[in-house]
Parts: structure tokens; C-alpha cells; sequence
């Protein structure tokens, strides 16, 4: 599997400035290589061949019965092939005289004539020319001309002579080696200072990135007074204060939200304190009127027991807001101690006369540390959920591993739809229109939750097939 290239902003700076400073490094180099080389290897065949050709014009050549020499004048013989070779030679070089058929060549000569390209041999019949060619692997310059001498009216006439002069450039192609490497040195030491130099300058400018990134982190978090220097007047500087700015509203904003919130708690708070006085003896008015609802004509009967249930959900609903508020406000102090989960869950069953309603599963001799009074509440919650919106049976399990105690409510009704499963946890939530006007204030489950995690577990729903899993987890202290 291939990996994809970096995408932090921190290494594609410094592979950005690498490449640059690589590229302008390499360009330079090769192109100061490509002069350089092209300025030795001319100057060192002008050379050459200025030396050749030197050589040649003081050459004194065999002068036979006929004004020129020509190939067919036997007057030149090896000797004097021999002679023109002994005035060409020098260290290394390697030289080749031709006179019709015969030729004379260096003593211990690497090259004959199938070494000479064609082409060559063709344009030294009519004037000097040179070549470099790489000859068993070695660079060699190669000089041809025809030998020419001046007749006695003094004009230049060909002598039928053609010498062929093999000089060597080992001593160019090394100096180009060198150079080479030289530059390549200098390219290794161009890329450490290129690496260098973008890594700091990569720090540099992230350094201010990076306090950013710290800040917005410190204030996801809830620290809003922190703020950053600005320093400078570029586009970093601009971002930081306009981050600044952004953390001074949103700090401003948080704080006017806090304060209506607290003081929306602390309304709910006070009207359902308020509210249980009244409620008090309301319920107790209700008692009494519920005793004799019987003996009063049908309508009047009927008004009663409106009342009387509609007292009773106020009265549920006030609770559950007293509840809550203790919550918001951070009241709520969790009391542990090692109960009996299975007498627990018996009482809570019995004491709201649901124990026949309800089948009870829980290993004999269950026991575990948590806060009595606010599991009974948990329990309570989600059984009488399943009782009120479920259908029979209803079954309540626990048990406990190393990790934690489980205790499950599980019901054989339709179930709660998919698309409120993620809601029945919110305040005042109901999941149905045929819910709206239950006996429940619609926050029972929300305080469920807030018990389970106030003892640093936590509730989950799922459906079944069929009905609907409460899923109670509190881990061990």
C-alpha cells in the first residue's frame, strides 16, 4: 500500500524549500559543469591542434624527381613515413602516416585505420579536421589533415600524405572528474544548509501556527481569558488578533449564557420549591376528595379524579425539576455504601407496588458498593418507563463481574423507534404523540442518566425483538 505524501504544513515547507534549493543548486551546478567542460575541451583542442599544425610546417618532406610529392612517387619511403611519424610524436600520442598504400604508425600503436571514422578520413583529404572520440574506453582527440607543401612558384599543393594524430585527454576528463565532484560536495553541502535553513525558518513561521493551535485548544476547553501577543504586522500578526478578538466575544457571549443559565436554574429551582407548599396541601385536599369521589354523581366523580391525577403528575414533575436542579447546580453529592443489589431492587419493585408486575432475576447474595437512594431512583425510572410505555413481561437482571455491577430492564412492547433512540435521554423528550399527555414529566429518564454517571457509569437503549433494553453499567469504585 502506498503512502500518501506528508500533509502537515511543517514538512511540506521544508520539502518545498529543499526542492527549491536542490533545483537551483543542480541547475547551477550542471550549468557551470557544461561551460566549464566546453571551455577545457576547446581550449585544449585549439591547443592541439595549433601544435600539430605547428609541428607540421616545419616538417622538411622527401622531395622527389617531380615538382610535388605524390602517392605515386617512389621517392617517399618508409623511412621517410617513418621520419614525419618521429616529428609528430610526442608522450601518449599515437600517430598514423598514410602515402597511397603504405602507412606508418607509432611504435607500439593502440589504433590502426578501422579506428579513423569514414567521414573523417573523407574531410582530411581536403582540410584539417579534428574529433573526439572514446577510443576502449578512454576520451582521445583525433587530428587528420593532408600534408601539404608549398611548389617553387610557392603555391600550397597536396602531398598525398595524411596524418592521422591520436592525442590523448586523460588529464581533461580527470580535472572534469574532480570538478565533478567538487560540485557534487558542494551540492551535498548546499542541501545540509538548504535543510538547515528551512528547518528553522519552517519554525518560525509555525511557531506562531502553533501558539494558535495551543490557544484554540485552551479554549475548546473553557479557558476563555486566554489571549496571544501580537507581534508584528504580516498575516500571522492579523490572525492572532483577530483570533483575540474572536475569544474576547466569545468569552463575552459564554458569560451572558452562563449567567442567564444560572439564573434560569435558579428560577426553576425556586418556582419548584415554591411550588411544594401548595402542592402539599393540595394532595392533601385530593386525598380526601378521592375517598368520596365514589358517593358523588358521575360528572363530579369524573372532575375528581382529573384533578387528583393531574395534582399528582404536577406533583411528579415539581420532584423531577428539584432533581434537576441539584444536578445544574452541582449539587448532587453521591453517598456510597455496600448494599444488597437484590433486596434493593426487591424494595424498589415493592414499595410502588409493582413487585407482581415485574420478574425479578438477581444471583442470590449480590452485593456491591453504590448509593442506595439515588439507584432506587435509577430503577425506578426505567421500570416504570417499561411498565408505562412497554408491554408484559417486564424483566429486571443483575449481575457483576470484576469490572462492575449490570442491571438490565427489558420490556415486550412495540419499542421505542429508531429515530428517538438518540433521544430518549433528553429533557422532556416523549417519543410519541400518544405520549404527550402521560402520567410522566418526560425527564425521569434524563435523571436516570444523571445518577448513572454521577457514580461514573452510564445508561444505554436498544431495541429488541421485541420491545425495548435499558442497559444500567456503574463500575466499581
Amino acid at each position: 500500500m502506498m503512502r500518501g505524501l506528508p500533509t502537515g504544513l511543517r514538512a511540506r515547507l521544508v520539502i518545498t524549500f529543499t526542492l527549491v534549493a536542490v533545483t537551483a543548486s543542480a541547475m547551477v551546478a550542471g550549468l557551470g559543469y557544461q561551460l566549464v567542460r566546453r571551455e577545457l575541451l576547446d581550449r585544449t583542442e585549439r591547443s592541439e591542434v595549433a601544435d600539430v599544425r605547428d609541428t607540421l610546417s616545419k616538417i622538411t618532406l622527401p622531395v622527389g624527381v617531380s615538382d610535388v610529392v605524390w602517392p605515386s612517387d617512389s621517392t617517399v619511403t618508409d623511412e621517410d613515413l617513418g621520419s614525419l611519424v618521429s616529428a609528430l610524436e610526442a608522450p601518449e600520442r599515437v600517430i598514423i602516416v598514410t602515402y597511397g598504400d603504405h602507412r606508418r604508425s607509432s611504435p607500439g600503436a593502440r589504433f590502426t585505420m578501422s579506428d579513423v571514422p569514414d567521414q573523417l578520413r573523407w574531410q582530411s583529404a581536403r582540410r584539417l579536421v579534428y574529433q573526439r572520440l572514446r577510443l576502449r574506453d578512454e576520451p582521445w582527440l583525433l587530428v587528420a589533415t593532408q600534408i601539404q607543401r608549398a611548389n617553387q612558384d610557392g603555391v600550397a599543393r597536396p602531398t598525398g600524405l595524411t596524418a592521422y594524430v591520436f592525442l590523448p585527454l586523460h588529464e581533461e576528463e580527470g580535472v572534469l572528474l574532480r570538478l565533478l565532484t567538487a560540485l557534487a560536495q558542494a551540492g551535498g553541502i548546499t542541501l545540509t544548509i538548504a535543510l538547515t535553513v528551512a528547518l528553522l525558518s519552517a519554525r518560525s513561521v509555525l511557531l506562531p501556527v502553533r501558539r494558535l493551535g495551543a490557544a484554540a485548544r485552551a479554549l475548546g476547553t473553557g479557558d476563555l481569558h486566554v489571549r496571544l501577543p501580537v507581534r508584528g504586522r504580516d498575516e500571522l500578526a492579523a490572525l492572532t488578533a483577530t483570533f483575540n478578538e474572536t475569544a474576547a466575544a466569545l468569552e463575552n457571549t459564554v458569560s451572558e449564557l452562563r449567567t442567564l443559565e444560572s439564573m434560569s436554574r435558579r428560577f426553576v429551582a425556586d418556582v419548584s420549591h415554591e411550588l411544594r407548599t401548595p402542592l402539599t396541601a393540595m394532595t392533601a385536599v385530593t386525598d380526601m376528595l378521592s375517598e368520596d369521589a365514589k358517593d358523588l354523581p358521575d360528572d363530579a366523580g369524573e372532575a375528581v379524579r382529573i384533578v387528583v391525577r393531574e395534582i399528582d403528575r404536577l406533583r411528579v414533575l415539581v420532584e423531577h425539576l428539584i432533581e434537576i436542579s441539584r444536578f445544574d447546580a452541582g449539587a448532587a453529592v453521591l453517598r456510597r455504601e455496600t448494599v444488597d443489589v437484590g433486596d434493593t431492587l426487591a424494595d424498589c419493585l415493592e414499595v410502588r407496588g409493582w413487585a407482581d408486575r415485574v420478574k425479578l432475576t438477581v444471583p442470590v447474595g449480590l452485593t456491591f458498593s453504590l448509593d442506595a437512594r439515588r439507584f432506587d431512583v435509577i430503577v425506578a425510572n426505567l421500570v416504570g418507563n417499561a411498565l408505562n410505555h412497554g408491554a408484559p413481561p417486564v424483566l429486571v437482571g443483575a449481575r457483576q463481574d470484576r469490572t462492575g455491577l449490570e442491571v438490565i430492564v427489558r420490556d415486550h412492547g412495540t419499542g421505542i423507534p429508531d429515530h428517538a433512540l438518540p433521544h430518549v435521554f433528553d429533557r422532556f423528550f416523549k417519543a410519541g404523540s400518544d405520549r404527550a399527555r402521560s402520567v410522566g414529566s418526560g425527564l425521569g429518564l434524563a435523571i436516570a442518566k444523571a445518577n448513572a454517571e454521577l457514580h461514573g457509569g452510564g445508561i444505554t437503549v436498544e431495541r429488541c425483538d421485541p420491545g425495548t433494553l435499558f442497559r444500567l453499567w456503574i463500575p466499581r469504585p
